[in-house]
């Protein structure tokens, strides 16, 4: 035996000492477990291993997460090509991870992301399928979170939230059929930010449990302090003990620790255990994986810990991960006998969640979000508010055109092989909510990839929508066959999608045409119709062939040269559509005169004042900006001035934000140009304030709010040497806020925000996500200026009366957040021109005012969100008379609307042939004092086309009936009142009562 041999021998005697212990199995297999069959079906809880008392039990959690698009885009991602570019395919890791649990029944593996689960297992053999149902119905695979993707908190809606996870939900249940497949925790564990209203719809879905990972330094260093990185949420004040949930903040994200990642594309050595090696390592191995979880077990309050096993996209060879995980679970558990404290064994999320609460410990609570997210003093994850802004508002657009697609499917009762069609935008809508879409932090070809699956959902969805329309606007059975027939003259529709560049064929080339203005809101609305046209006179008959005003304006002079732009298009028509049905359509007859006046002039007797019945706004004379805004109605005036900025940029990218200074104002503040245009339905101001920056001022008649249409780009970066620019809208006012403001969480709860004058970074550090609304409000006036947005923008107060709002970014150089790529948009060899709208709201804060504006601005973020679309359809051959006689132009989808405080959110065809409804209080508690009360609605009454004969009440996902228990945490109440701890569901059609903020979901069955 050599020297060398001998020394070995000694270094690993107690290694030795211990190999009767290893040889032992790792640890016993649960009841249910050990072999599966349909007799002995065990999931969730009942397949968790038991806890050892007096030890520190380790769970760790096999995950692999998996982006939709990111570096590569969905399709490549999931089959692996490109791999020059990220060398990961999602098909190898499911059929590795799957194969793997095969191999040892005391594994486990951990999925969140629906899609791409679809598409395997859409590929599968039956034996195969077969298999994975097992797996899951043994809880040795759990899905967790269960939405189409892990969705980004900050800037998606509530309404798309709830939809992608429904639509989650949906497919799981319909891949696995069973108990098992529900999720019943929460794993967000990368989005950049976490919300309330995220956490309180989790909540609502049922679930028993909450991950989350992405801190601000500030905040995880005082919780590691305090020994509260796991605590109770209380993220609604209105909804209490419904929205609360339990919530665990992981300890190094969703990563295994350092020297402990196993993949193939991980660097840590493996565990070698063949003492004959010169790599052996177990010793040394143990060692430090002892330490690392005796260091994480010092910040959290029971004998549980839990330890995520694998990173993004990994477990592609997944022997190589579970390999060395069964050896770090068999040597750490074997040091027992040498007096560690420390248990290891396979566990899930809900497994954990299950042995944290039978601890019984005492929980802080919480009830802030954790928003803005900074990895470092200097960076600040804020400039994903706004990145890709015509990406943001092609979603927001997605979502709309979404809701009326599924509304007009189930009220036209469309047959089921329609849904199919459906299912195309609900998927792409799905992917678009992803953290790394919405979001805008992916690269281009991955963007461009997103707007093409949109494009699809669109094109898929106009398909039944145009159905619908044959279906519910024919005279008789006998016309909607006709209508079928090519040779019949044929009623189409033209959703005119290029509005927002002034485009739009059938309006422009078509002497006659009809707008079909379709409502998905619960209660009357109007909307002002704007189409291009090219005639100088133009005639509107509303559906009863009386002519109602209309206006022609022109188009502005930036927007005709807009590249790209495939239009003659000099004007647009405007007229109201007032009083719109709730859930249906009005149709309007508009003729091109012949001959007719020329384009209204330019307004120069008073070319700095626009005013309607509610609003006066004046210009200065010499800057052309705002001036101040007088209101009649409630006897004030308020100061107000509004203009664009931007910040140079020191290192902002894709996600981080980060001015180099102060900003500087374009065009020295001031507009170098202006022209009025006023009439009978609208009067505006173009402003110009530099070659790249222009806006429409309106006062549309009876509105109580000035409309904002800015169009910028493209964003200059050449100036000075500039590495890029961050473009603000900014809104300076004499109202005293004290420094505090308000966001929208998610388009729902207001949340209260400070200005914190000791950031770091004192502009970024202070932005806030503003998904549909900011505002400020000076208490001693009484007065309130809130400002909603037509996309997720980010803003913030930084000064006394103001308000700003993220509007575009352009930049040369990466933050280095892993993109490795500008955000640098081009389109036809320029940066990309980004249009949207900002709706100014100016008046009394008193919840006991008629003149209140809190329940205005709550309808109309429900009207920028989803709110009422034109239809075009040409008409050339036909009459007023023929038309009306030929065609219904109106409709009413419900019988009677609905209070102004109370929305359908969701209808839509479902499985087994039944609707799923979902109803919404949209008001909080105490912002109006009528508005905020319970409001009663009667279901089996509410429908104009069906009556409604069975109803089932489902918590919020639709997957499970809505008085499934959850666990209790045993802590005290913070809000609420008993009558929050009761589950009053509805077994029959009948009345429902909807409470602030509340939302109740509903399987309704049409049919006897």
């Amino acid at each position: 035996m050599s020297r060398f041999d001998r020394t070995r021998i000694m270094m690993h005697s107690a290694t030795l000492a211990l190999l009767v212990a290893l040889l032992a199995p790792t640890h016993a297999i649960p009841a249910g477990s050990k072999r599966y069959s349909k007799r002995n079906e065990s999931c969730g809880y009942e397949s968790c291993y038991p806890v050892k008392g007096g030890m520190l039990n380790v769970h760790l959690i096999p995950s692999s997460h998996l982006d939709l698009g990111w570096l590569k885009t969905v399709d490549q991602y999931y089959y692996g090509s490109k791999s020059w570019i990220h060398k990961v395919g999602v098909q190898y890791i499911f059929q590795s991870a799957v194969n793997e649990l095969r191999n040892n029944p005391s594994r486990r593996f951990v999925i969140a992301e629906v899609a791409y689960l679809w598409r395997w297992w859409s590929e599968q053999p039956t034996a195969r399928r077969e298999y994975v149902k097992e797996l899951v119905n043994t809880g040795r695979l759990e899905i967790v979170n269960g939405g189409w993707s892990m969705n980004d908190e900050a800037l998606t809606t509530y309404q798309a939230v709830i939809d992608q996870f429904s639509w989650g939900f949906r497919r799981l249940e319909e891949m696995f059929g069973s108990q098992c497949s529900k999720p019943r925790i929460g794993w967000q564990v990368d989005p950049y930010g976490h919300s309330r209203e995220m956490a309180s719809l989790f909540s609502q879905f049922g679930f028993e449990g909450h991950f989350i990972s992405r801190l601000g330094l500030a905040e995880k260093s005082a919780r590691l302090q305090t020994r509260s990185m796991e605590f109770v949420w209380t993220p609604s004040p209105n909804l209490g003990l419904a929205s609360n949930i339990f919530t665990s903040v992981l300890f190094n994200m969703h990563r295994a620790p350092d020297s402990y990642c196993f993949d193939i594309l991980c660097k840590s050595d493996a565990v070698v255990d063949d003492i004959r090696s010169r790599d052996y390592n177990v010793d040394v191995k143990v060692q430090q994986f002892i330490d690392y979880c005796e260091e994480q077990a010092k910040f959290y309050r029971t004998d549980n810990i839990a330890i995520v096993m694998g990173d993004d996209f990994q477990y592609q060879s997944a022997p190589s991960d579970f390999i060395n995980m069964d050896k770090l679970i068999r040597y750490v558990n074997a040091k027992q006998q040498t007096g560690s404290r420390v248990q290891v064994q396979y566990s899930t999320p809900s497994c954990y969640i299950k042995a944290v609460n039978n601890a019984n410990s005492t929980w802080p609570v919480n009830e802030h979000d954790f928003f803005p997210y900074a990895n470092d003093l200097h960076s600040y994850w804020t400039g994903y508010y706004t990145s890709r802004p015509n990406s943001k508002r092609m979603e927001r657009v997605g979502n709309n055109y979404l809701q009326i697609c599924k509304q007009l499917h189930v009220l036209a009762g469309l047959e089921e092989h329609e849904e199919r069609l459906v299912n195309v935008m609900r998927e792409a809508m799905g992917v678009m909510q992803h953290h790394d879409a919405i979001t805008g932090t992916e690269r281009q070809a991955v963007a461009d990839d997103y707007h093409a699956m949109l494009h699809n959902g669109f094109v898929h969805c106009e398909k039944v929508i145009k159905t619908a329309f044959r279906k519910l606007s024919s005279n008789s059975i006998e016309d909607a066959i006709a209508e079928e027939d090519p040779g019949s003259h044929h009623f189409t529709i033209d959703s005119c999608f290029l509005r927002n560049i002034s485009q739009c064929i059938v309006a422009e080339k078509s002497n006659v045409f009809v707008v079909t203005v379709y409502n998905p809101m619960s209660s009357p609305t109007t909307l002002h119709v704007r189409l291009p046209v090219r005639g100088k006179e133009y005639s509107v008959q509303d559906h009863n062939g009386d002519e109602i005003l209309a206006q022609l304006v022109p188009v502005p002079i930036a927007v005709r040269n807009i590249r790209g732009r495939r239009s003659k298009a000099a004007d647009e028509l405007v007229f109201a559509a007032e009083d719109l049905p709730p859930l249906g359509f009005r149709s309007y007859y508009i003729t091109k005169l012949a001959g007719g006046n020329s384009t209204v002039a330019e307004d120069t007797t008073d070319p700095n004042r626009i005013a309607n019945e509610k609003i006066e706004v004046y210009l200065n004379s010499s800057s052309f900006l705002i001036q101040e805004l007088v209101l009649p109605m409630i006897n004030e005036t308020v100061i107000m001035s509004q203009n664009f900025a931007y910040y140079k940029s020191d290192g902002s990218g894709s996600y981080i934000f980060r001015p180099a200074n102060e900003s500087t104002f374009v065009a020295v503040d001031c507009a170098v140009h202006r022209v009025a245009y006023k009439g009978d339905v609208v009067e505006e101001i173009h402003q110009t304030f530099s070659p790249w920056v222009s806006q429409v001022m309106r006062l549309y008649r009876k509105a109580n709010y000035i409309e904002l249409e800015w169009l910028v780009g493209p964003v200059d970066v050449n100036d000075d040497n500039a590495v890029g620019k961050d473009v603000i809208s900014r809104f300076t006012t004499e109202l005293d806020n004290q420094g505090v403001f308000y966001t929208d969480a998610n388009g729902r709860e207001l949340v209260k925000r400070k200005l914190n004058p000791e950031s770091t970074e004192p502009i970024a550090g202070n932005y806030y996500p503003v998904p549909t609304r900011i505002l400020i409000r000076d208490e001693k006036r009484g007065l309130e200026l809130a400002v909603l947005t037509d996309r997720p923008q980010g803003g913030s107060s930084l000064r006394n009366g103001e308000i700003e709002l993220g509007v575009h970014r352009r930049f040369l150089a990466d933050d280095i957040m892993g993109l490795n790529e500008a955000l640098n948009e081009e389109e036809y060899d320029k940066g990309i021109v980004a249009r949207g709208k900002h709706y100014v709201f100016v008046g009394k804060m008193d919840t006991s005012s008629k003149n209140n504006l809190a329940l205005e601005e709550r309808n109309m973020v429900q009207k920028v969100v989803n709110g009422p679309w034109a239809f075009v359809t040409p008409a050339d051959n036909m009459t007023f008379q023929q038309w009306s006689s030929t065609y219904i132009m109106e409709f009413r989808g419900l019988k009677d609307a609905l209070p102004p405080n109370v929305h359908v959110l969701s209808l839509e065809p479902w499985k087994d042939h039944t609707i799923l409804l979902r109803l919404e209080h949209i008001m909080e508690s105490g912002e109006d004092e009528d508005g905020c009360r319970p409001v009663v609605v009667n279901i089996q009454d509410m429908f104009t086309p069906f009556p409604v004969f069975s109803i089932q009440e489902m918590k919020l996902g639709a997957n499970q009936p809505c008085d499934t228990p959850k666990m209790e945490w045993g802590y005290k109440r913070t809000c609420g009142s008993e009558e929050d701890l009761q589950n009053l569901c509805v077994t029959s059609a009948n009345t429902v009562t909807l409470k602030p903020m509340q939302i109740r979901t509903f399987i309704i069955d049409v049919k006897t």
